[in-house]
């Protein structure tokens, strides 16, 4: 069989299996997606979901699911910035990453994988080089490579290694390692933030990709 060939079959098997674990991880989570969203109602007020879109698979963009981690902006009340509207509750949901439960949503309707280089800003498309682009030759998964090796503190330019890295070495082996690890990772609640940053700056390309305009 050939490189393509297993990297084409193993696709189609890890397609299978996501559907399965998203069906399933949605009904045993459904009480906790209720309590989730109760509560973000309550602290964070309505919509509970935060919505947007993001690229998938040869960049084809669609619509993602988490629940809400930041306060609407408010000129009265100083909201403005991430860093001012993301309260300790938000904080709490990104870093035990209940947030994300809704994603499993997108890997049902076949936007996203469990595994796979994380779906990033619609906007960073055209900032990636060729090799960075590859990114986009998989599904984006809910965890993947650069979210176990150092999620947010790592350097875009390291993260990109490691997502193309993913993308041409990827199988089940690898999978279930990123799996286990993602585990360990959000249990020691580890890199969830880049220095100085609510999250991580923003990708701008420069020296390592196209330049982009602000």
């Amino acid at each position: 069989m050939t490189p393509h060939a297993s990297l084409t079959r193993f696709d189609t098997t890890k397609r299978a299996i996501d559907c399965v674990v998203a069906i399933l991880g949605l009904a045993v989570a459904s009480p906790v997606l209720m309590i989730v969203g109760g509560l973000v109602a309550a602290k964070l007020g309505r919509p509970v979901l935060f919505k947007q879109d993001r690229p998938g698979k040869n960049g084809r963009v669609f619509r993602l699911y988490k629940f809400r981690t930041m306060k609407n902006v408010d000129l009265k009340k100083g909201l403005i910035s991430d860093e001012q509207r993301l309260s300790p509750f938000g904080r709490a949901l990104r870093s035990t990453s209940l947030d994300e439960l809704p994603t499993l949503y997108n890997v049902l309707k076949g936007d996203m994988s469990l595994v796979g280089p994380r779906p990033l800003l619609v906007r960073y498309l055209n900032r990636y080089t060729p090799e960075q682009a590859r990114r986009h030759d998989v599904r984006p998964g809910i965890t993947g490579l650069a979210q176990v090796s150092g999620r947010n503190r790592l350097t875009w330019e390291d993260k990109f290694a490691l997502d193309v890295k993913y993308v041409g070495e990827r199988g089940f082996g690898m999978d279930l390692w990123i799996l286990a690890k993602t585990v360990m990772t959000v249990a020691k609640r580890d890199g969830v933030s880049a220095e100085g940053h609510v999250t991580v700056a923003e990708f701008v390309g420069g020296p390592f990709g196209k330049e982009a305009e602000r």
